[in-house]
């Protein structure tokens, strides 16, 4: 079984202080992967020690320095793209497909980057002021295990571009994924201290970044949960944070759409990732009228959507992360039924052939009311609910009556309408008759999906304070 027992901090890969041991387990096979030694608060506070010494360095390299190392970043990682999308299915489950992306959107994420910075203005004139956009400092970056590699890169990618330096706690489930990036990220030779990356628990290593006072910002992905505790810790001390966290999205099909068109991007939409992604589009919501016409496609686009191991072809569902996300996924399906939905697909138990590992049958529930508990918490798994509504107004009411507010999905026979819908949910993006990738983009939450944003201009700038110079132009 492999060992995993590396942390990356000032340029170097060193045994953790840390003698904790993790068993990983292989999410297709439900068998022990790998052993990982996690890192603990004494190897996060070298880590922060070795960023906050690159700082005052690398806060002063030019745009054109920094361009050109982002530039080393995007092909070191892009030329790797095969080893990745291997690792990745490998301990995630993922299918290829999902993994690949992950891989490009990684490699991406330093071109994009790299854009920004070319072209962004750092000094603006205001009144009498000059204000300069300048670096936070050392940023803190907490990533999740659903599509590890992207969100470090994303993260680091516009921290580095703002001239920020960066201590990294992935995962500990994405362990071998995070070690083969780290080393490729490496292998672009950047000057040591500016990114440090170690896997450790999130009450160890985690909340080491949050409290200590070095670190000016904490950019973290997950729960909703772990996110309000990241911004209670993190008050002590004023530090910055972006939150992206939960959602529950709705995806309102009107009464005017083309419904055999838009059931299979629904399930799509709801089952991407493996159900395993906080935009999932997990409420679908149908006009009462044609309730059973909504049920029959959406029963017909679920069992299309094929479960099975990464590299089985036309797999586009892979399974859970562990046996707890398993166990969660089947607990909530079981409250579905006790709560009076109707179930008109899958249900609990796992695919047949493929009993070994985490996998769970593509589920689809009707007869859902808003207030069951499938229609309000955040499930990750392949499991929708069908809710009906009776009027325009009252689909939009149903899709707001959420905590969440990250995404949302609109499809209609009429764009003009749709685009009217669409503004009127609270959501931090909505999709129009179709998915989309949008990378320039603003992505985040409204309300308990999180705080600030990430991608494009508004999540370079989340790495950038303003500080207004007055009097700098007088002749003494």
């Amino acid at each position: 079984m492999k060992l995993i027992d590396r942390i990356y901090i000032n340029g170097e890969f060193l045994l953790p202080h840390g003698a904790e041991l993790m068993e990983l387990v292989n999410p297709v096979t439900g068998k022990p992967a790998s052993t990982l030694r996690l890192a603990d608060e004494v190897d996060a506070q070298r880590a922060i020690a070795a960023a906050k010494a690159a700082y005052p360095a690398f806060s002063r390299s030019s745009r054109e320095q920094r361009m050109a190392w982002l530039q080393r970043l995007h092909e070191v990682v892009a030329a790797a793209e095969d080893e990745l999308v291997d690792v990745m299915a490998e301990e995630y489950g993922g299918p290829v497909d999902v993994c690949r992306g992950t891989a490009r959107r990684a490699a991406a994420a330093f071109s994009a980057a790299r854009a920004i910075l070319a072209d962004y203005q750092f000094e603006r004139q205001a009144g009498i002021a000059k204000v300069q956009m300048v670096p936070l400092g050392v940023v803190g970056l907490i990533t999740p295990w659903n599509a590890n590699y992207s969100f470090i890169c994303g993260k680091l990618a516009m921290a580095l571009a703002a001239g920020s330096t960066a201590v990294v706690k992935p995962s500990e489930l994405s362990a071998a994924q995070t070690e083969l990036l780290t080393r490729l990220l490496h292998s672009a030779g950047l000057p040591p201290g500016v990114f440090n990356i170690l896997t450790g628990r999130g009450d160890t290593v985690g909340a080491e970044f949050v409290r200590h006072p070095d670190i000016a910002k904490i950019s973290f992905t997950g729960s909703t949960a772990v996110g309000k505790s990241i911004a209670r810790g993190a008050a002590d001390t004023m530090k910055r944070v972006t939150l992206e966290l939960g959602g529950k999205s709705p995806t309102i099909l009107l009464d005017d759409a083309d419904f055999a068109r838009a059931m299979p991007i629904a399930a799509a939409a709801a089952t991407m990732n493996s159900g395993q992604a906080c935009l999932a589009g997990t409420r679908l919501l149908v006009p009462e009228h044609r309730l059973a016409e909504a049920e029959a496609l959406a029963v017909q686009a679920f069992m299309a959507r094929k479960v099975g191991r990464p590299r089985e072809p036309g797999v586009v569902i892979g399974p859970m992360v562990t046996q707890k996300q398993y166990e969660r996924v089947q607990a909530l399906i079981r409250r579905g039924v006790e709560e009076g939905a109707r179930l008109l697909c899958g249900g609990e138990g796992k695919p047949e052939g493929l009993e070994d590992g985490f996998f769970v049958r593509p589920t689809v529930f009707s007869a859902v009311r808003n207030d069951m508990t499938i229609a309000r918490e955040e499930i990750f798994g392949p499991v929708l609910s069908i809710i009906s509504y009776r009027s325009e107004e009252e689909a939009i009411e149903i899709a707001n009556d959420t905590s969440y507010g990250l995404h949302g999905y609109v499809f209609s026979g009429d764009v003009e309408r749709a685009r009217r819908v669409a503004d009127q949910i609270i959501a931090g993006r909505v999709f129009i008759n179709g998915l989309y990738d949008e990378p320039a983009a603003p992505f985040g939450g409204f309300r308990q999906s999180g705080l600030g944003r990430e991608f494009g201009v508004w999540g370079f700038e989340a790495y950038l304070e303003p500080k207004a110079l007055m009097g700098y132009a007088q002749k003494l």
